[in-house]
């Protein structure tokens, strides 16, 4: 390997030149085809079974997520005016391409359906907007009359309309997403209004993700060179390592873009991750060359940089692979976002070490070594003491380091199952966030505006027009609707059949049921079908009466919401299969709760998968099974510390959150590789273990202690995110790459003494 880099760095200055120009091309390509993803479907495996299902039922009955516009006035809807500006924002948005011109309603769109001398009449409530009082009373008593409007385009105390418009599938867009915005504005004053829905949840995860992400990067930058240069006290070292992790990160965004991958919320991470991490192989190397001139103050930056590669290039090369394993290892997640999070992290990693052993050396041998004022004294005056203490006293107190560490493990798998998994895509903003804000005013006052959507079906033909099963879809909304205060309401073919019903019996409460026979119910459905728009009856029940489409407002899109929603609908699973119907569920909101079972299935699959590789790699490394498995223990520990705050602190399991057990090997590794394999050098030239592990915590323990401030300084950083879960993330991997260092120099540290590895003969 010496061969290598000594034929390698023979053209220093060529060497930094082409690793320049080949990041400018990354560079430009970057900018040129970066772009960021806005369909949150998009981030959701389309092969799975759930999804399929899902999608075939959004093509039945045109299942699509809407944009809702809330218009508000204190003293009252019904006056000439918001009516007028609510009809006028009716149709600005028929206008639009993006959205089909029946997809759109509010009062002014929406069927009334009423009675008349003969028979079934469908018409809008109003085409003209009302002028005098008398018509004004008249429509809010159509409006209150109505059970199919009231509470759902008009609140109870008939201060808030909505207008809901759906979008068509693969349009949405920043410049859509504007748009819809500033239609909103103009349409303001006396009247608020409030824009809401998933899409407007995308267009503002789209448009904060990047800017989050152009904001966060300069100050991490900017910490870890304050930080570098205090540890390093070296503006050459502090510069060249901080150029190794911006190469690194301008590599993988441009190999993303080469390779037509978009950016994704979670992908937003991988500067502030690279960045962090990057840096630990910098830290390691001129730790060494530090030490080495200590030792050696005359010598030239040749034989210098060659004694750097030649103890280092081996501990730099594990640690890197050992940390790339921890981000491929979610390639076993079946959520892309997370695979290419994983896989291009790694990518960068790699590169991180491939610049570490070329450009670092190839700066020193271009503009000089770095100058450090204790260079020529000697390196027993600056050994750090509190490193020699904890040394001797992990040994001295062994018996409580190792009690202090079950206990802490044993609290921490107590908390570790108290983790819960958070499908809500409006939780990762701020709870005082405008989104947020205008989602919770919704709620408020409607059914709410996440979904869920019952898929019903039968193998006969016209069943949905069966009584005994209408009758029993009406008890579980019914059910469902009073005993859930999470659930607003439902809408199904029930909802229509219940009105024509009532209509036709003058208005009659006592007839707001399902009609009584099969005949009535076929009887009702031809009259809508002949006096409305059979548009609308399609969305909730297909042509041969078969399929059914019942559909759950939640007023929370969070996981525990629609999971004990779907466990009281399962309740009522068996009365309808003896009526020959089987339950399914789509939409966005199911398919969001299975997409949080598949990151926590990736999760436990990834943990595994890293740790068995991991300990096979250092075994093969080391070439001892048993340093394998003493390596690993402080990322196990890690790990379970990690999900155990979580579960203590009730932070919980997102798509963000996720990638932590990932990061905390693939980062956590680094510090136990180059502990053992400096124990393992030192314990070859002293063959005394008190010895050994001193210029152990000297040399590798000085430096990882370095790098675990730097990389926690990198990460607190997140805590200035504009998103909660990446605040949550920088706060629990700060945690644990202090936790890692701890396991590390001690109860590793103690392992390694105890089981004696790597000195045999004296045991």
């Amino acid at each position: 390997m010496n061969s290598f880099f000594q034929r390698i760095l023979k053209f220093p200055k060529m060497l930094l030149v082409s690793i320049l120009l080949i990041s400018i091309a990354f560079f430009i390509v970057m900018k040129k085809n970066t772009r960021m993803e806005t369909d949150l479907d998009e981030y959701m495996p389309q092969k799975h079974p759930a999804f399929v299902y899902s999608n075939q039922a959004e093509e039945w009955f045109n299942i699509q997520d809407g944009v809702i516009i809330a218009i508000e006035y204190s003293a009252g809807i019904y006056n000439s005016g918001t009516l007028q500006k609510m009809k006028e924002l009716t149709k600005a948005l028929q206008n639009m391409d993006e959205i089909e011109k029946a997809d759109v309603t509010s009062l002014y769109t929406a069927d009334n359906i009423v009675g008349t001398e003969l028979g079934l009449d469908v018409k809008p409530f109003f085409k003209n907007v009302p002028k005098s009082e008398e018509k004004l009373t008249n429509l809010r008593q159509s409006v209150r009359e109505n059970e199919m409007i009231y509470e759902r385009l008009v609140n109870k105390d008939e201060t808030v309309t909505v207008i809901i418009a759906e979008i068509k599938d693969d349009v949405f867009s920043q410049e859509f997403y504007h748009r819809l915005l500033d239609l909103a504005k103009d349409y303001e004053g006396p009247e608020k209004l409030y824009v809401a829905g998933r899409p407007i949840v995308e267009g503002t995860m789209a448009y904060l993700g990047p800017a989050d992400m152009k904001r966060m990067v300069p100050i991490v930058i900017a910490v870890i060179i304050i930080v570098l240069l205090l540890v390093q006290r070296s503006i050459k070292a502090g510069l060249f390592t901080i150029l190794v992790v911006l190469f690194s990160v301008v590599w993988a965004f441009g190999l993303m873009a080469a390779l037509c991958i978009p950016i994704y919320a979670v992908s937003t991470m991988i500067p502030v991750m690279l960045i962090a991490i990057g840096v630990a192989d910098g830290i390691h190397l001129y730790s060494h060359l530090h030490i080495y001139l200590r030792k050696n103050p005359r010598a030239d930056k040749k034989t210098a940089v060659l004694d750097m590669l030649k103890k280092m290039w081996k501990p730099v090369v594990m640690t890197s692979v050992t940390t790339a394993v921890g981000f491929i290892s979610l390639l076993t997640s079946e959520v892309y976002p997370i695979k290419y999070f994983g896989v291009f992290t790694a990518f960068g990693v790699m590169m991180a070490m491939f610049f570490s052993l070329l450009l670092i050396p190839a700066g020193i041998l271009v503009f000089g070594l770095p100058r450090w004022k204790d260079r020529n004294k000697s390196g027993k005056q600056h050994e750090n003491r509190f490193l020699n203490s904890i040394a001797s006293l992990v040994i001295r107190h062994k018996y409580t380091t190792l009690f202090a560490t079950i206990i802490i493990v044993a609290v921490s798998v107590w908390g570790a199952t108290k983790v819960w998994i958070n499908s809500s895509f409006l939780d990762k903003f701020e709870k005082d966030s405008d989104i947020v804000q205008t989602d919770t005013f919704i709620n408020e006052n409607f059914g709410g505006t996440s979904t869920l959507n019952v898929i019903l079906d039968s193998e006969k033909e016209d069943a949905f027009k069966q009584p005994e099963i209408l009758e029993a879809i009406d008890r579980l909304q019914n059910d469902v609707d009073g005993s859930m205060q999470v659930v607003g309401n439902s809408f199904a073919l029930t909802d229509y059949l219940k009105r024509m019903n009532k209509v036709m019996h003058a208005d009659s409460a006592a007839y707001n049921v399902i009609p009584e026979s099969k005949e009535l119910v076929a009887q009702y459905l031809l009259l809508y079908e002949m006096s409305g728009d059979p548009e609308n009856l399609w969305k909730v029940v297909d042509y041969n009466y078969q399929k059914a489409n019942l559909t759950f407002q939640l007023k929370s899109d969070n996981s525990i919401a629609l999971n004990s929603t779907i466990a009281q609908i399962e309740e009522h699973t068996p009365a309808l299969k003896e009526l020959g119907v089987n339950i399914n569920y789509a939409g966005s909101g199911y398919k969001g709760l299975v997409f949080t079972d598949l990151i926590l299935e990736g999760q436990i699959k990834s943990l595994v998968m890293s740790l068995i590789i991991v300990v096979i790699l250092l075994s093969l490394m080391f070439k001892k099974f048993s340093a394998g498995l003493i390596g690993a223990v402080p990322i196990t520990i890690t790990a379970i510390i990690s999900f155990g705050v979580m579960g203590l602190l009730d932070i919980p399991l997102s798509t963000t959150t996720a990638l932590l057990s990932s990061i905390a090997i693939g980062i956590g590794i680094d510090y136990a590789v180059h502990f053992i394999e400096r124990y393992k050098i030192y314990a070859e030239e002293t063959n005394e273990q008190g010895l050994t592990g001193r210029k152990t915590m000297q040399h590798s323990g000085r430096a990882i202690a370095f790098n675990a401030l730097v990389v926690i300084a990198g990460f607190l950083v997140l805590l200035a995110s504009v998103f909660p879960p990446n605040r949550a993330l920088g706060a629990l991997v700060s945690m644990n790459m202090f936790t890692s260092f701890v396991g590390t120099v001690t109860i590793m540290y103690l392992l390694l003494v105890r089981l004696n590895i790597y000195f045999k003969k004296n045991k």
